[in-house]
């Protein structure tokens, strides 16, 4: 009798695993499915718009050539950026931002050489945050708010501005964050300290991060874990800005826009005592950095605000707003992407804290109300940005008068040499040549690549275009090519 009731637990016990098991990998197969989609929509914009002259040199080729040299075992020069600030043609990308992670991107160049890769690879390193993000809502909320967070964050209004716009380091910390985040929810401390090291190596900046993950940490009661990250953050900013961007040739004040504070950090910190409400007042003081703050926290229907999660966002949103830089505190580019997982895990646990407040930790019709208006909120904001594209087949066809301009004046450039060109044609040339930004100030390269009927970074108007090549022409150079307001130079 005993025996029969041993045997009748185990194979209770084998089914109820065996449930378990195939329930888990249910929920892997859909959220794979989730982040694949997500990846192919990122990817698509990216591609579609290197295919039809719409991506630019500055951030594409940037970061190709740093790439490019990495997977080469070479050092990480660009070319296009040293010429920009005058300091040479083997000017490091790690003078101008700290970002040795590029590296982890070299292999990849060894199946596929060209900025398309780097396209792919954020757009896959943006959706690979989605797993971490539906395991932290699971946790919290349960399993149907946990994917409907997901595809909110998927359809974000920052991920979509971020892929829109090129390719740049940010790609690497949704994911990284979401790993930090998530697994210190779950206990995991070894991965969630990894990733929050990992963090500094993405930007020079994101020690900041690191500080905030530590006031996180020191508000929940992992008070030394709490200091230890924000000695940690404090000192990466302090070496990375302060020692090894000078020891490399860089300049730590090129991206110093803080001359309303002070000439330096110690100066900004004493300009902020002197005039304290002052400083409290600066983030609120231009119509888009309150339009934007207000974006970021809507996503959660601002239930982000509740929870000390936001610590974590908070100092590299102050670095923006702070700041005396219009297009730092705009809803476009790829600058809100930083912070975009931190806050709709902060929503999560900002829901979860009230809830338990009110009593009522266990409602899941509360729990699965907001996060269908997560979603729908998600889902109202994407014809304001960059994802309202893809259902329009204007975006895919782009201009095919100018395409077709393009397509020709690319092909007048002979491989293997140094070019100035055109912010958007640079993409198209840059596997095979060495680009540089085509500016006011020449640069001597034998080939150059001009739009005289477009405005064009760093270029005001078209004319200011023209005007440059008929002065090149008059100092020596052969127009080889001309239409649609593209020039092709070549110097004799």
């Amino acid at each position: 009798m005993t025996g029969d009731t041993s045997t009748a637990r185990s194979g209770a016990t084998a089914a109820a695993l065996s449930k378990w098991t195939a329930r888990l990998h249910g929920h892997r197969a859909r959220v794979g499915l989730i982040s694949l989609v997500a990846a192919t929509v990122y990817a698509v914009i990216g591609l579609v718009k290197l295919a039809t002259y719409r991506a630019t040199t500055f951030d594409l080729v940037i970061l190709d050539q740093a790439v490019r040299n990495y997977a080469g075992f070479r050092p990480p020069f660009v070319p296009v950026l040293g010429a920009f600030h005058d300091r040479g043609l083997d000017y490091p990308q790690l003078a101008d931002h700290f970002s040795p992670i590029h590296a982890v991107l070299a292999p990849l160049y060894w199946v596929h050489d060209g900025p398309g890769t780097l396209i792919v690879a954020q757009a896959l390193l943006f959706a690979a945050a989605i797993p971490f993000i539906w395991l932290f809502t699971r946790r919290l909320l349960g399993t149907a708010p946990a994917y409907l967070v997901a595809v909110a964050y998927a359809l974000s209004w920052p991920v979509a501005q971020a892929v829109s716009f090129d390719a740049h380091e940010v790609m690497f910390v949704p994911l990284l964050s979401a790993i930090m985040i998530e697994r210190y929810q779950a206990g995991k401390q070894l991965p969630a300290f990894l990733a929050m090291f990992g963090l500094l190596l993405v930007k020079e900046d994101m020690g900041l991060m690191v500080i905030g993950f530590g006031a996180y940490l020191f508000w929940v009661g992992d008070r030394f874990r709490g200091v230890c990250c924000a000695v940690i953050g404090l000192a990466g900013i302090m070496v990375s800005r302060g020692a090894l961007i000078p020891l490399l040739g860089g300049d730590a004040k090129d991206f110093w826009a803080y001359g309303h504070l002070g000439a330096d950090l110690p100066g900004a910190v004493l300009g902020i005592l002197r005039a304290p409400l002052a400083a409290l007042l600066l983030p609120f003081s231009d119509e888009a950095k309150v339009d934007t703050l207000f974006l970021l926290a809507w996503p959660t229907l601002l239930l982000c605000l509740l929870s000390p999660l936001s610590l974590v966002a908070l100092p590299m949103v102050l670095e923006r707003m702070l700041s005396d830089r219009a297009l730092w505190w705009q809803s476009d580019f790829h600058y809100n992407a930083f912070v975009v997982v931190i806050l709709f895990c902060a929503g999560v646990d900002g829901l979860a804290r009230l809830l338990r407040r009110l009593g009522r930790a266990d409602d899941r019709s509360l729990k699965l109300a907001w996060a269908v208006a997560v979603a729908v909120t998600a889902l109202t904001l994407v014809p304001r940005f960059a994802l309202d594209q893809l259902y329009h087949p204007s975006f895919y066809k782009g201009d095919p008068v100018k395409i077709a301009a393009a397509d020709e004046a690319v092909r007048k450039i002979p491989s293997g040499v140094t070019v100035e060109a055109v912010n958007s044609l640079g993409p198209a040339l840059t596997g095979r040549a060495t680009v540089l930004l085509w500016t006011a100030r020449p640069n001597g390269a034998p080939w150059v690549v001009a739009d005289t009927a477009r405005w064009e970074f760093p270029f005001g108007r078209p004319e200011d275009q023209l005007a440059q090549v008929d002065r090149l022409v008059s100092e020596g150079y052969t127009k080889v090519f001309e239409r649609d307001g593209y020039v092709v130079l070549r110097r004799d």
